[in-house]
């Protein structure tokens, strides 16, 4: 039985929920966001060491995967994701623009990507949605050469269509990003040119060609602890669960709409990886943006709740990322590990 803390629970005015034992990671896809909110809100040690037995009930506790990612098309976004420097709405960010990549400069740094020891190279371009032509015949031609690499093949181009989805299979993709980034409810203070149900149809679409969903949020930009939870509840109702879920910190740029909000609190994005993994006991839950602003304890933690997917390199799109030094020290700390 779930033992949420009845300090938290009644501040919050909810019950106590009745769930199953998370001890041995069952499978759900009825969480609601009560249960979750109070798994959130529930003593630290208990939320990490139930969220690491569910962890090591799926997974190997020794394997972190490193992915890569690569910004193939920047800057000039149609759309006005209040966090995103990309967003050709923010005038005041002062990001250069670059044309979507060529294909063989692509495939190089996605073969210096794998030498440095990435297994996972996903590339994202700054777009509203994909449009037949010249670019996303391109773009194939990248998840083609990724492929062929041996590296599972990650991209995010915005919204598409089925007959996209099934060009990327037949590609080589393994895996489409689309991020719902917060909660339905909160949803509408941050992004206002594309509706949530716009993303929910573009991974319904990706998700009908056998494409694995790489699907998660941000948080630290004036949500609730419930929007966290609520978010949560979206993505664990998804069956099967993503295979894929990226837990994000906003990184505040200048000339975005959210430059002046403070940092999270550490503890917030442990919390957050811990009831995800919960929710979501087989996907890889992916410690994404905002890693730079964790000290070397407090991703451990992040891991020892049951994060096992890390993105390295030293930039994520457009936002900085640990340098290669750093996570290379980070793994030697952890001892010898499988990655």
């Amino acid at each position: 039985m779930w033992q949420a803390d009845p300090m938290t629970v009644a501040q919050s005015d909810m019950p106590q929920p009745d769930m199953v034992s998370p001890a041995t990671g069952t499978i759900r896809h009825d969480w609601t966001v009560e249960e979750i909110e109070a798994i959130y809100r529930s003593p630290l040690l208990d939320l990490v060491g139930q969220a690491n037995a569910v962890h090591r009930a799926h997974h190997d506790p020794s394997h972190v995967q490193k992915a890569s990612l690569l910004s193939i098309k920047t800057g000039g976004c149609p759309e006005d994701c209040a966090y995103c420097p990309q967003s050709a709405h923010h005038r005041e960010v002062k990001l250069g623009k670059e044309q979507l990549l060529d294909p063989a400069s692509v495939i190089d740094m996605a073969k210096r990507a794998k030498a440095a020891g990435a297994d996972r190279f996903c590339m994202g371009a700054a777009w509203r949605r994909v449009r037949d032509g010249a670019a996303f015949d391109a773009v194939l031609e990248m998840v083609r050469g990724v492929d062929a690499l041996g590296l599972e093949a990650c991209v995010t181009l915005g919204m598409l269509e089925p007959h996209h989805a099934k060009q990327l299979k037949d590609a080589g993709l393994t895996a489409y990003n689309h991020n719902l980034d917060t909660s339905p409810e909160f949803y509408g203070k941050i992004i206002t040119t594309r509706t949530y149900q716009d993303r929910l149809d573009t991974l319904s679409a990706v998700r009908s060609h056998g494409i694995d969903l790489c699907c998660g949020g941000i948080i630290g930009m004036g949500e609730t602890i419930r929007d966290r939870a609520s978010m949560l509840a979206v993505l664990a109702g998804f069956d099967p669960h993503p295979e894929s879920v990226p837990i994000n910190a906003l990184v505040p740029v200048a000339g975005t709409p959210l430059a002046g909000r403070d940092p999270i609190d550490p503890l917030e994005l442990v919390r957050m990886v811990a009831t995800a993994r919960i929710t979501m006991p087989t996907s890889m839950v992916r410690l994404s943006a905002g890693r730079t602003e964790l000290n070397r304890e407090a991703q451990i933690m992040c891991l020892m709740a049951g994060a096992n997917s890390v993105f390295y390199g030293e930039k994520l799109l457009t936002t900085p990322n640990p340098e290669e030094n750093s996570d290379s020290a980070l793994f030697a700390a952890l001892g010898p590990i499988a990655a």
